[in-house]
C-alpha cells in the first residue's frame, strides 16, 4: 500500500513538472524582440512586418519571436532601442547620423547615442511635397503665406522639412502656417481643405499619398530644387525623383524632382549577438523573397543594403556580412 501510495505521489510530481514545467522551459528558449517602426499607412509599418515574417519562418530555428510596433517614427525608434524598450527600429539615415554624433541641431545635441548600432539600410526615401492645386503651389518656394503641415515633432520628416524650407530661405515661423500633425493624417487634411501642403518623407509608392491624390481635390507634387548647398553639407542626403506613373491621380505629367534619404535598420550594441546575426541572416539570404514584400524594395541591392549607415554596424551584422563576402 505504501509503495502504491508512493509511486502515485511520483507520478503526481512527474505529471506536475511536465505541464508546469515545461512550458517555461519552452519560454526560457524564446527570445522575444520587437520592431519599431512608423505610422501604419507609411513604408516603415510594412518594413518592419516584412523583416517580423521572415524572421518568424524560423522561429524554432532560431527561438526568435519577432513582433511589430507601430511608433512615432525615427526619433521615437532611436530613444526606446537605447532605454531598451524596443530592440530594433527602422530610423531615417540622416537621424541615424544625428544620433550616433549627438549633432547640435538634433534632439540628441551634445548627447551622443554610443550604444546605437547599424545592422542594415532598405529602401530610398523621397522628401514629397503634396499641394492642392487650387492653392497654386508648383515649387517649394510657393509655400509662402501658405498653410504646411511640416510633420509631428519626434518624426524625421520634420527635420527634413525644416532643412529643405530653411536651404531656399523660407523660416517656418515666420513665413507660412506650420502644423506639426503626422503624415499619415495630411491627406484628411488636405483634402478636407485645412492645409494647402504637407511634407512627407517616405518610399513609394504610399497609401496615404495615393488616398490624397484620390479625393475630390485636385493635387499636384510640388518640386523641391535649390538645396545644392544642403546637399553639400550632409552627406546623409543624395537627389531622388518620384515616378509620377505611381500616382494617375496627380495632375504632374513628369517625374517630380526632389532630394532624399534612405531608411535603414538599427538595434543597440546590448543585443545579442546571435539575435542580430539571425535576423541579417534571415532577411540576406531571402534577399529576393524580401524585395517582393513591397514596391518600394524593388530598388535595392544587398551591396547598397550596406550604405547609407553612419552608427557602427553591430558585430551580429558583421558576422554575417564577412561570411557573404559583403564585407
Amino acid at each position: 500500500m505504501r509503495k502504491t501510495i508512493v509511486i502515485g505521489i511520483a507520478l503526481l510530481f512527474g505529471f506536475a513538472l511536465f505541464m508546469g514545467g515545461a512550458p517555461a522551459t519552452a519560454q526560457a528558449k524564446t527570445t522575444f524582440i520587437t520592431i519599431g517602426t512608423g505610422g501604419i499607412t507609411g513604408v516603415y509599418y510594412p518594413t518592419g512586418g516584412a523583416i517580423a515574417k521572415i524572421v518568424n519562418k524560423k522561429k524554432k530555428e532560431y527561438g526568435i519571436r519577432c513582433t511589430v510596433e507601430s511608433t512615432g517614427g525615427s526619433v521615437f525608434n532611436v530613444n526606446a532601442i537605447m532605454s531598451g524598450d524596443l530592440e530594433f527600429g527602422v530610423v531615417q539615415s540622416d537621424r541615424q547620423f544625428q544620433a550616433i554624433n549627438g549633432s547640435p541641431d538634433s534632439e540628441w545635441a551634445g548627447k551622443p547615442q554610443k550604444d546605437l548600432r547599424a545592422v542594415f539600410s532598405i529602401h530610398p526615401e523621397s522628401i514629397t511635397l503634396v499641394a492642392a492645386v487650387d492653392a497654386d503651389i508648383k515649387n517649394i518656394l510657393d509655400l509662402k503665406g501658405k498653410r504646411v503641415n511640416i510633420g509631428n515633432p519626434g518624426s524625421g520628416q520634420r527635420q527634413n522639412s525644416i532643412d529643405a524650407l530653411t536651404a531656399v530661405g523660407i523660416d517656418i515661423k515666420k513665413d507660412l502656417n506650420a502644423e506639426g500633425i503626422k503624415a499619415s493624417e495630411s491627406a484628411g487634411l488636405l483634402q478636407d481643405g485645412r492645409i494647402d501642403a504637407f511634407f512627407y518623407t517616405v518610399g513609394h509608392p504610399n497609401g496615404s499619398i495615393k488616398e490624397a491624390t484620390s479625393g475630390k481635390r485636385k493635387i499636384r507634387f510640388a518640386s523641391i530644387t535649390g538645396v545644392e548647398k544642403l546637399l553639400e553639407k550632409y552627406p546623409y542626403y543624395a537627389k531622388a525623383f518620384i515616378p509620377i506613373k505611381l500616382y494617375p491621380g496627380a495632375v504632374n505629367k513628369k517625374d517630380i524632382q526632389t532630394f532624399g534619404v534612405k531608411a535603414t535598420f538599427v538595434t543597440s550594441a546590448k543585443v545579442p549577438d546571435n539575435v542580430v546575426y539571425a535576423i541579417t541572416k534571415e532577411v540576406f539570404d531571402n534577399f529576393e523573397a524580401f524585395k517582393k514584400l513591397h514596391p518600394a524594395y524593388q530598388v535595392l541591392t544587398k551591396e547598397g543594403m550596406l550604405e547609407g549607415l553612419s552608427a557602427p554596424i553591430h558585430p551580429g551584422a558583421m558576422k554575417y556580412y564577412k561570411e557573404a563576402g559583403l564585407k
